[in-house]
């Protein structure tokens, strides 16, 4: 496959440099600042699945640079999602069809009504990783799954096609048919997951040690869980459990990549993952206590 990624971060660093392992065809659109990066130390993962590098990525600084790309695989946080829309637009002109993994549920909507629903697949993704000072990828867990799936009947051929690559390549590639709910399963554990993490400063390790402290991750997932339930998405006590036993599970020292966004002062994802939550609570009159209190711990970092 011709695949573009947008947000070269570690998601999209990581995901992109192990379909180039494979053998596709991947090109960077980035900004100035991490083009230059890129330039000078390359793409280089450092995984528990094995190292990779490449020395000379592709890289573009505008979409109208690309050419014949089957596939852009969107992975900039949510902040960052308006600036992106001009580009996908010229891209889905010229026949791309669009995978965006970000955290939350409301930028399906907003891509769809920019850029058409035939032209936005369904996808999310599992790892724990980050960048070290020269732009490198640091993979810190065996986590490394990335859940795709159609959201209109005309996507299949292309997410068959995916399927394919991903296989091909080095992590765990699901093709789902209900991305939906994987996509609300997701957001209901990173809610939970980043919330309490970012808003207690520590790895989840550290968090467990205080139950009264971790009982309030279990009571995100069940604001969450409610959420779905009230826009048509059935999530069920069997998934909350799920979720919070993977929080039981993960490494001492694992942590979401909104806190590592706090520790490094970097802008965070909170109005887009916990805000956005409480948007859609009012939407059907549903109250979030956890999640509104989390919401509010954590705002005053934002900016930081």
């Amino acid at each position: 496959m011709k695949i573009l990624v947008i947000g070269a971060g570690a998601l999209g660093a990581y995901f992109g440099g192990r379909w180039h392992e494979s053998g596709h065809e991947v090109t960077f659109l980035v900004r100035e600042r991490r083009a230059k990066q890129l330039k000078q130390h390359g793409i280089e993962i450092h995984s528990p699945h094995g190292n990779y590098k490449i020395e000379e990525p592709s890289i573009i600084r505008n979409a109208n640079e690309a050419e014949d790309i089957d596939l852009v695989f969107l992975s900039v946080k949510g902040y960052h999602l308006p600036g992106t829309i001009d580009s996908l637009k010229t891209l889905v002109d010229k026949g791309a069809k669009v995978l965006p993994v970000l955290n939350g549920v409301e930028h399906i909507s907003v891509l769809q009504k920019e850029l058409g629903e035939e032209s936005v697949i369904g996808g999310l993704s599992f790892i724990i990783a980050t960048l070290d000072e020269n732009g490198h990828v640091i993979h810190s867990s065996q986590i490394h799954d990335l859940i795709f799936g159609a959201l209109h009947q005309s996507q299949q051929e292309v997410v068959d096609e995916l399927g394919i690559a991903c296989e091909q390549s080095k992590f765990d590639g699901k093709l789902s048919d209900r991305i939906l709910k994987e996509i609300w399963k997701k957001y209901m554990f990173i809610t939970a997951f980043s919330g309490i993490t970012t808003a207690v400063n520590q790895p989840i390790g550290e968090i467990r040690k205080h139950p009264e402290t971790f009982h309030i991750a279990r009571k995100i997932l069940e604001d969450m869980q409610q959420l779905a339930n009230s826009h048509g998405l059935e999530l069920t006590d069997e998934h909350v459990d799920k979720a919070f036993e993977s929080m039981e599970n993960l490494g001492e020292e694992a942590t979401s990549s909104m806190h590592q966004d706090r520790r490094k002062g970097l802008t965070l994802e909170v109005e887009h993952l916990h805000g956005g939550a409480l948007r859609l609570g009012e939407t059907v009159g549903l109250k979030l206590p956890y999640t509104e209190a989390i919401y509010g711990i954590i705002k005053p970092f934002e900016n930081a």
